[in-house]
């Protein structure tokens, strides 16, 4: 199993959602919550698996740059068989769509996309939030290449376990995928950074914070037990941590 993370780059967010990259100029006096944005292409024996979708940052040559960063691998994005996204918030989806002069294109047009059906219909309902770009997200359930997922939990491969847990919204789904003996866990945003481990916070940014944090507890306790390689999506420093 190859792990590549796919790292848009380190921001600040407001609290209307607004990102802005950090650069060594306002890096120190940047206000909002300071992140990252990564995510992961996984790819195993039988499927090149993109974990969430990210903000489809732009570099300053106008190019996407987790499509730069899959170019650099030697990964078209017509590679990827697989797009898992834990939830639907506009920070997770950005690359599933390119636009146009004619409309709009699936990014990964061999790629299956899988979406909690329940997490969209919470998303939908809730139009006033600053969390979603409804914009994309109207745009990405009108392709064809769409699975919706309405169970709670399951093997979408054999390589490939899902969950619904919720924390950090409502129906938010994290990611297990094993190769030999190798297992990688995501669990988006209920636990986006190693700091999360060290204090058990219940957070007010989440839907219901103390369950993502008992989730986290349970979380660190298999990770250790069986060695998981937990993917950290918004951590400023570290993108994998090995247990």
């Amino acid at each position: 199993m190859k792990i590549i993370p796919l790292k848009e780059g380190t921001f600040s967010t407001s609290k209307t959602k607004d990102f802005t990259i950090l650069t060594e100029e306002n890096s120190a006096t940047a206000k909002g919550i300071k992140m990252s944005v990564t995510p992961f292409l996984i790819v195993t024996e039988k499927d090149v698996i993109l974990l969430d979708a990210g903000i489809g940052w732009k570099n300053e040559s106008g190019n996407t740059v987790i499509l730069e960063i899959l170019e650099k691998e030697n990964i078209p994005p017509e590679k990827v068989t697989k797009v898992l996204l834990s939830h639907l918030h506009k920070d997770h989806i950005e690359t599933t769509i390119t636009c146009t002069e004619k409309g709009f294109k699936a990014t990964y047009p061999n790629a299956e996309i899988f979406i909690q059906r329940r997490e969209l219909e919470y998303a939908m309902k809730n139009r006033g939030s600053h969390s979603f770009d409804f914009d994309t997200l109207e745009k990405l359930i009108k392709l064809k290449n769409i699975v919706w997922m309405d169970k709670d939990s399951g093997s979408i491969t054999d390589e490939i376990y899902f969950e619904v847990v919720g924390g950090h919204t409502p129906f938010m789904q994290v990611f297990w995928i094993r190769e030999g003996e190798e297992t990688v866990f995501y669990g988006a945003d209920d636990l986006p950074q190693e700091s999360y481990l060290k204090y058990h916070l219940a957070y007010k940014s989440d839907f219901d914070g103390k369950k993502a944090m008992e989730l986290r507890q349970k979380w660190q306790k298999e990770a250790i037990e069986n060695h998981w390689k937990i993917l950290l999506y918004h951590d400023l420093e570290k993108a994998i941590l090995q247990f």
